[in-house]
């Protein structure tokens, strides 16, 4: 079986990466040069790709051209207390992204004969995008299958998204146990030689590391208050 697995170089995608493996895909990464803020989850994309040792495309599709959203426009990175994240749609969404995306991973699964794609996405502990929720998954692979030869043919690719009704918790720990290499990822919106600390991805993984029992391996500029606490608590 072949899979076309989204990889973004951030905990969600490097996961979902692993689980295709792990249930005995041969795995094709696919990520987008889509004219993000920086580079530093693409980086890390390259490194989960060499890690796990499976082919790597990196399609350039450039949403700068259309703007309206703070990745890929002038508009700032938004920072909101833990509380607050899921009750809006916040600015960092970019407009029909991952539609973009899954098509593209749809057009490459064609040509290479894949049974599935594998997509990160996450209706728990997510900043409220609507392109991460279960029924727009459902909706696209009635969609892909009605739109394809291979569809119409009778052999339809599933849209596979294993992480969906997992907590942030629940997915590191799934991590952990498939020995994801989590040091090489990378989360934050913003691009530093650190993590900020500071956005809605940021304070989401942290929150998970906490709850899963692990820390975090990756350095931060500064850390939420919850987060030194528990790790004030672990250290003693």
């Amino acid at each position: 079986m072949k899979a076309v697995v989204l990889l973004s170089g951030g905990l969600d995608s490097s996961t979902t990466l692993a689980i295709a493996i792990h249930e005995g895909y041969e795995v094709h990464a696919l990520s987008f040069d889509y004219g993000q803020r920086h580079s530093k989850e693409l980086e890390s994309a390259k490194k989960i790709a060499r890690y796990y040792g499976v082919p790597h495309k990196i399609l350039k599709v450039d949403l700068r051209q259309i703007g309206g959203s703070a990745l890929t426009d002038s508009i700032e990175v938004p920072e909101r207390e833990l509380e607050e994240i899921g009750g809006e749609i916040p600015s960092t969404y970019v407009p029909a992204r991952n539609t973009i995306m899954l098509s593209f991973a749809l057009a490459y699964a064609e040509v290479i004969d894949a049974d599935a794609i594998f997509y990160g996405a996450n209706a728990i502990d997510y900043s409220g995008y609507p392109d991460c929720r279960p029924e727009y998954v459902e909706a696209f692979e009635r969609m892909a299958n009605l739109g394809t030869k291979r569809g119409v043919e009778g052999r339809p690719i599933k849209i596979i998204a294993p992480l969906i009704n997992m907590t942030k918790a629940e997915i590191i720990k799934k991590g952990m146990e498939l020995g994801v290499p989590y040091e090489l990822t990378w989360s934050c919106y913003r691009g530093g030689e650190k993590a900020c600390g500071r956005c809605d991805s940021c304070l989401l993984r942290l929150k998970g590391f906490m709850e899963a029992g692990y820390e975090d391996p990756l350095e931060y500029e500064t850390y939420p208050e919850f987060y030194l606490k528990y790790l004030r608590k672990r250290r003693k």
